[in-house]
């Protein structure tokens, strides 16, 4: 009897349960062709990303962070300095700001109407980069494994719960993320050929990738890129006890080319910012992550660990089908590639006290090649991949669920497509694990990204109609409907920056006491008072003669600060 291929099934073919074997054949048909592969991961990795991204409120705290100095910068012409309001907001460099401005002012060009005030168009940014980052995965893996491999690879990038969240913020880490594989891409495609090399034009193809990709990553968030490549460059270097490789990146005119790319906004910051810049940025934001926990973001070495398995699903449980094949075959040079781009990194992440889920994001890529990779090699399964991949209808389950809950206690409605697709979610999920346990670690995977994909569309359909937690949109709503048109805006007791970002970069941020000297002022203006302030707006109006009249009233839970919040949305009474 032969043995059994790689696309048959332990399942009768006519079984309809081997739903994974025509998803197999299509995989293969597909990944036949180049153009045909890119077309599909284009269109899934749509599917993950887009449900939500345009409907989704400004999200607290970090998105508004960065998209409101960037519509400062817009607003006042100045792409050099990076400013919140009136404060200085140096904590990164400009590369993002200059990437959401680009697509704002090109939104603004094609004629899309008060462009500068919708996020949708700051995010754009991170979705096109995810999806490069998904093809610059493809790209990459190609160096280690065929194209259906290569596939999955970049499949399950495209399908993680983490790149979903971070292609539909307009924050730095998917932008960042596009930099990291190009470079590691490059790399390995330099170390990988070192002993067969290309043309020389291939050679300064690969350079210039290498270098240029560093040069963004640099404008983007500093060393942090260059960090993680160094330690892949110096691991391998120190285990082939040879760097010579290396000389194949152009070192010399490369480090040129990309001091070229990045030294006139840092000497042009420098003279504007004093060198504030600097003070902040690397000595505040980058040293004191390393040594204290930003912004109560401390946790111990770990962190990263647990997380893993959340925020890499559903390709995650396979990382312990990977782990066993990446030491016995740590020796071939694929394998110690993988390992040094993963491991030396990771470890210093751990230690960093600071963490933040998206910090590991650019370890993810080396992830899903290393189990493409296993997966190629037919590396066997074991009691604890079968055991781990019950996470795979056990998240399946656990997303929907959450959002249920959301609904349930936060004022929500269900959309019409979430039922259908958590239902798909859950099925295939389930499926999934059931074909793992079948002997196929491979047509499991294939069943649940397609999983993963159902729970994205069920979730953040479901995600923008939950009304309890967008709470600055709410408050900014009615004050919309005050009587005047375009009111000036205070805000007291809710201090975030979605709300300066959706009520204007004029939006006061005071006390209860100021928010009725705000009003005092008189003309178009609109105060919102939460429920601790009341009592200094109370007292002071009372002190300078303002009489009050509410319009509104606003409740809602403040996720950033994780309590309910009570708003009186006043206006001050003709003659009062």
């Amino acid at each position: 009897m032969p043995p059994m291929s790689r696309t048959q099934s332990s399942l009768p073919p006519s079984s309809p349960i081997d739903l994974s074997g025509r998803l197999d054949a299509i995989l293969d048909w597909v990944s036949a062709r180049h153009r045909r592969a890119v077309f599909a991961l284009i269109v899934v990795a749509l599917a993950a990303m887009l449900p939500g991204f345009a409907s989704l409120p400004p999200t607290n705290r970090d998105e508004s962070r960065f998209a409101q100095p960037t519509k400062q910068m817009i607003e006042t012409g100045d792409y050099i300095d990076i400013r919140l309001q009136d404060q200085s907001r140096y904590r990164k460099p400009i590369g993002i700001y200059w990437l959401q401005a680009a697509a704002v002012r090109a939104a603004e060009t094609i004629g899309f109407e008060n462009a500068r005030a919708r996020i949708v168009f700051y995010r754009v940014p991170s979705l096109l980069a995810a999806i490069g980052a998904v093809l610059l995965t493809y790209w990459a893996a190609l160096a280690f494994v065929a194209r259906r491999y290569a596939m999955l690879a970049a499949l399950a990038l495209a399908t993680s719960i983490l790149l979903g969240v971070e292609a539909r913020l307009a924050t730095i880490d998917a932008s960042l993320l596009f930099t990291a594989v190009a470079a590691q891409g490059a790399l390995a495609r330099v170390y990988l050929g070192r002993d067969a090399p290309g043309s020389p034009a291939q050679e300064w193809g690969l350079a210039a990738i290498f270098w240029s990709a560093l040069a963004g990553s640099i404008l983007l968030k500093g060393p942090v890129i260059p960090l993680i490549v160094g330690l892949t460059a110096l691991s391998l270097a120190i285990a082939d006890r040879s760097a010579r490789w290396l000389l194949r990146l152009k070192p010399a005119i490369g480090l040129l080319w990309m001091l070229l790319l990045v030294l006139p906004w840092f000497l042009a910051i420098l003279g504007r910012s004093q060198g504030a810049f600097y003070g902040q940025s690397v000595g505040r934001d980058f040293l004191g992550r390393l040594l204290e926990g930003a912004e109560g973001h401390g946790a111990p070495p770990g962190y990263y660990w647990l997380l893993f398995w959340i925020l890499f699903w559903p390709a995650a449980p396979l990382a312990v089908l990977a782990t066993p094949f990446a030491w016995a075959n740590r020796r071939e040079p694929a394998v110690r590639f993988l390992i040094a781009w993963i491991v030396p990194g990771w470890i210093i992440f751990e230690l960093v006290v600071t963490k933040l889920p998206h910090y590991v994001l650019p370890f993810f890529p080396g992830f899903a090649i290393l189990i493409a990779l296993a997966l190629a090699r037919r590396a066997p399964l074991d009691g604890w991949t079968r055991a781990t991949a019950f996470l795979w209808p056990v998240i399946a389950i656990l997303l929907p669920l959450a959002a249920i809950l959301l609904v349930v206690f936060f004022e929500g409605r269900f959309s019409k497509s979430f039922w259908p697709f958590a239902a798909i979610g859950i099925v295939l999920g389930a499926l999934a694990w059931w074909r793992l346990l079948m002997q196929s670690a491979e047509r499991g995977l294939i069943l649940v990204l397609i999983a993963a994909v159902a729970n994205a569309i069920a979730v953040y359909t479901l995600l923008p109609r939950v009304k309890g937690i967008a709470i600055a949109p709410r408050l900014v709503a009615a004050a919309r409907a005050a009587p005047c048109r375009t009111p000036l805006i205070a805000s007291a007791g809710y201090h975030e920056p979605n709300m300066v970002f959706l009520g204007g970069t004029a939006t006061k941020l005071v006390g209860g006491a100021e928010a009725a000297e705000f009003l005092r002022l008189g003309g178009c203006r609109v105060a919102f008072v939460e429920g601790r302030d009341e009592r200094a707006f109370a007292d002071r109006a009372a002190a300078i003669g303002l009489t009050a009249a509410r319009i509104d009233e606003v409740r809602g839970f403040d996720y950033s600060n994780w309590r309910w919040v009570n708003f009186l949305v006043l206006v001050a009474k003709e003659g009062g």
